[in-house]
């Protein structure tokens, strides 16, 4: 039985943007045509229509949970409101990125990553999720207590995705030192004991590495867990991710390893914010170059969720060789192909009713309705 019919639409399919209309059944997508639909439905005033956006890296859970320096919000509370603004975004599947294993300055989520799980945990048995929550734990190879926290972590919850990531100043993001000193001073450190911590960064950071990143791809293939790789920069980066199975290359910081990465067959995946802003934060390779190039796969909103929708319908008009639709893919189809989520990711009959309505407000995309199996959501 026909649950909705979504009339007067532009929709966005695989291949091609046409007049149409959609048909709903069971949750998943029954039908589509051309033109108007053969009995009434919601009229969409011919507002883009297009597949709920799967998100794989968003940092913005954090920020929730832990909004100013030294405060801690009620988890579950935080959890909500972070699933309230990834759901009006557009995302209807997320990878909420976990971040295992403390810095030595301090900062990380530390033993409470598991207070935090917990609180997603929960949300997600109570049926109180408006969009489908999946785990990416985000491992810092130079800290002391990685393998702690994912042991213990694998042994409690689900994960979906795990990054080796390497955050050692003078290397991948941060090569530039100065730009490791503006980042690591956003939060008010004074300059002195920002480079006392620098210097320990760099003394320990190559040891505790060689441990830990082994280890770590050891417990990802026992698990099955799939691997990503972290701001990689040179071609030796990408050949040891090759070694060790990664599967996506999240956020590599030279055309160079972005090039060898799909030449051995990685998918590569950089920030949307990177595509708005014109280039990196940290001056590495802008996104749009990659775009040009041929060698970027999948956007994430990385720290700001609302930039991937933004970043999807800005891209044609900033690559006239991609079209909407092999945009719209960046941020749907190639992230659930890449995550084994085949359920998902476009509009084709049989899939999962995961579904935007998107206004166009001079150029600027606007989120208007969200369904998740064919549910409202927001």
């Amino acid at each position: 039985m026909t649950e909705m019919i979504l009339d007067n639409a532009t929709l966005v399919l695989p291949d091609r943007v046409q007049t149409g209309w959609l048909a709903v059944a069971d949750g998943r997508i029954a039908e589509i045509g051309e033109g108007r639909a053969p009995e009434r439905g919601l009229d969409l005033a011919g507002d883009h229509l297009i597949p709920g956006l799967i998100e794989l890296h968003t940092d913005h859970l954090e920020s929730h949970y832990a909004p100013r320096p030294g405060v801690r919000w009620h988890p579950l509370g935080a959890v909500l409101a972070y699933d309230a603004q990834i759901a009006a975004s557009g995302i209807t599947t997320v990878f909420d990125s976990l971040r295992a294993g403390s810095d030595p300055d301090g900062s990380g989520l530390g033993p409470e990553l598991m207070l935090l799980a917990a609180a997603i945990d929960g949300a997600r048995s109570a049926g109180l999720f408006r969009a489908e929550h999946r785990t990416h734990l985000r491992c810092e190879l130079p800290s002391e207590d990685v393998l702690e926290s994912v042991r213990s972590f694998t042994d409690r919850f689900p994960i979906g995705l795990i990054s080796l990531m390497d955050h050692t100043p003078g290397q991948r993001q941060f090569r530039d030192i100065t730009k490791y000193y503006q980042y690591a001073g956003r939060g008010g450190r004074s300059m002195e004991a920002i480079k006392a911590g620098t210097e320990r960064k760099i003394r320990e950071g190559q040891a505790l590495t060689a441990i830990n990143r082994p280890a770590l791809v050891e417990l990802a293939r026992a698990r099955g867990i799939a691997l990503a790789s972290h701001d990689d920069t040179t071609l030796d980066d990408v050949a040891l991710a090759r070694r060790e199975g990664v599967a996506l290359a999240e956020f590599p910081t030279t055309a160079e390893a972005a090039e060898a990465a799909r030449a051995a067959e990685i998918t590569v995946m950089m920030g949307a914010p990177n595509l708005i802003r014109g280039g990196s934060h940290s001056g590495n390779v802008a996104a749009e170059d990659l775009a040009r190039a041929g060698h970027l796969d999948i956007l994430s909103s990385d720290y700001v969720p609302a930039s991937l929708i933004l970043a999807a319908f800005l891209l044609p008009q900033r690559v006239a060789s991609i079209t909407l639709p092999q945009a719209l893919a960046t941020v749907t189809a190639n992230p659930a192909r890449a995550t084994g989520l085949h359920d998902r990711g476009a509009l084709a009959a049989g899939l999962r009713a995961d579904l935007v309505r998107v206004h166009l407000a001079d150029g600027v995309p606007v989120v208007r309705q969200v369904w998740r199996g064919g549910e409202r959501v927001a």
